[in-house]
């Protein structure tokens, strides 16, 4: 721990999270604030296809700053991520906890300009993960547990030196994970808004100060 504090490359990579998170909760939550179509309490105001536009400016916005700082601090861009890779022994105690927090802050901060750049929108919920009516917090819980499943063992595999390549399916990591982002908000955005980040579903809940269910 006390060699990687020293060392300029791990605070390189941790403002690189920094950077990257707050970039692309901005541009992720920034689709779901839209002033003609936007995404209110889990539910598309007009037009069915704003989930879709959502889902995939998540995906893109995601690939596009893995692309950016993958090669700096590996771009993991989710506490979720960071855990997986804490337990697989890929990381340090040290780096995990900077790491995430790095993460939080750059959702705060990002959470905090959207407050600013979307303010009279009328019904502004910030992105704020919530429960859709008939689904309660155990059922939420089940669709949160399953959905970061998914999303965190796609990045682990895909990311696993050991893993051999085989023809047509050289596919990088974060390009895989990019694709499960944006297929795995189609479904638990109906649901619960979609958290499978809990530094995005924090900084929502933080600028909105509104913690309700925000453990599920």
């Amino acid at each position: 721990m006390a060699s990687e504090f020293r060392k300029k490359i791990f605070w390189r990579a941790v403002v690189a999270e920094f950077l990257a998170m707050s970039l692309f909760i901005f541009i992720s939550i920034g689709s779901a604030l839209g002033f003609n179509f936007p995404v209110v309490a889990n539910k598309t105001s007009t037009r069915s296809q704003d989930n879709v536009k959502v889902s995939l400016a998540f995906g893109l916005s995601i690939a596009t700053m893995a692309q950016s700082v993958g090669h700096i601090s590996g771009a993991h861009l989710n506490p979720a991520v960071t855990l997986g890779l804490l337990l697989s022994c890929q990381i340090s105690i040290f780096k995990a906890l900077m790491y995430i927090l790095a993460q939080c802050l750059g959702a705060v901060v990002a959470t905090a300009i959207l407050s600013g750049v979307t303010s009279s929108l009328p019904g502004n919920s910030l992105g704020l993960n919530a429960l859709s009516e008939g689904i309660n917090a155990g059922q939420g819980l089940g669709i949160e547990i399953i959905a970061t499943f998914q999303l965190v063992l796609c990045v682990l595999a895909t990311t696993d030196r050991r893993r051999k390549v085989y023809p047509g399916l050289d596919i990088p990591g974060w390009g895989c994970a990019s694709r499960a982002v944006s297929r795995y908000i189609s479904l638990p955005i109906d649901y619960t808004g979609c958290g499978i980040n809990p530094a995005r579903s924090f900084g929502s809940a933080l600028i909105a100060n509104n913690f309700e269910n925000h453990w599920v």
